[in-house]
């Protein structure tokens, strides 16, 4: 079993940069991919980006590539992701997730952590 929790969303303005955590308990996590996905209002919950936990090797969506990064610090066992140059339309919950890397169902979630965006 795998457990996640979110950390470190909270109200900034346009433009400003932010940094969330995930922190990582259960098994040993070689064997996984852990990723960040977000859910703005309404909307379906959408991919962010993904970091391969043995390899370091990251993937990213189009929209946030430029913008955003993710990071791990295996002795923290923790998952980073380094918003940057933040956009209203970036407010959402966000979402760390883990998965076996031969599947690609997303078996694990954490509670979710808010990142409001003004204007």
């Amino acid at each position: 079993q795998v457990h996640l929790v979110e950390s470190g969303g909270g109200l900034v303005q346009a433009g400003d940069s932010l940094r969330l955590s995930c922190v990582v308990s259960g098994r040993s996590f070689n064997d996984y991919i852990m990723g960040w996905f977000y859910q703005a209002p309404g909307k379906e919950r959408e991919f962010v980006g993904a970091i391969r936990w043995s390899t370091d090797n990251t993937a990213y969506a189009d929209s946030v590539k430029d913008r955003f990064a993710i990071s791990k610090d295996s002795a923290k066992n923790a998952m980073y992701l380094q918003m940057n140059g933040l956009k209203p339309e970036d407010t959402a919950v966000y979402y760390c997730a883990a998965r076996f890397t031969w599947t690609n169902n997303w078996d694990y979630w954490g509670q979710g952590t808010q990142v409001t965006v003004s204007s």
